[in-house]
């Protein structure tokens, strides 16, 4: 598994729907039915490095764009897995070549534990912040899960909101 460093205060952005918006940085949006590294119950934020990336990953390949409030983030994270350049069988062992599987049709249809998840499992495990892969939806884009009750003192994980505009609470959804 090749292991880096993202930041110091390195810039990433994700779109956050309006009923999330309040907790920028907790994932306990993503937690509420999983994701692609996270199962239900387990909080992960999702990051895009380009504002195109975040844009076409909360689209989904929608048609419209759901309402959302695209944020900035400084990021710096001590260690995260790897992955933005893709599966190599020389760096990643052979469980990792299934990191972009079906995710929702194995989980929702199948009802079967997806491939990414138990990689998530193997990573959170170890300690890692969280792991940097390519988008999906976004060619060339990059991604990045955070799984925030990994986080260590060094770790710095900050929305940029310097004139206090996010909501503080759920009223107003």
């Amino acid at each position: 598994m090749k292991v880096t460093r993202v930041g110091p205060d390195e810039i990433f952005h994700h779109n956050l729907t309006p009923k999330w918006a309040f907790l920028p940085t907790s994932g306990a949006g993503a937690a509420t039915d999983g994701g692609r590294f996270n199962r239900p119950g387990v909080e992960a934020l999702y990051l895009s490095r380009s504002t195109q990336t975040a844009l076409d990953e909360y689209k989904q390949g929608a048609s419209i764009t759901p309402p959302a409030t695209l944020a900035a983030y400084k990021i710096t994270l001590a260690e995260v897995a790897d992955l933005s350049q893709g599966f190599d069988p020389v760096v990643w062992d052979g469980a990792w070549k299934q990191w972009d599987c079906a995710w929702r049709k194995i989980a929702r249809i199948d009802k079967k534990v997806p491939p990414s998840w138990k990689l998530a499992d193997l990573v959170i495990t170890v300690g890692l912040r969280g792991i940097l892969f390519p988008s999906l939806r976004h060619a060339g884009g990059t991604n990045l899960v955070i799984f925030p009750p990994n986080l260590v003192d060094d770790d710095h994980v900050a929305v940029h909101d310097p004139d206090q505009r996010l909501p503080h609470d759920q009223s107003w959804s």
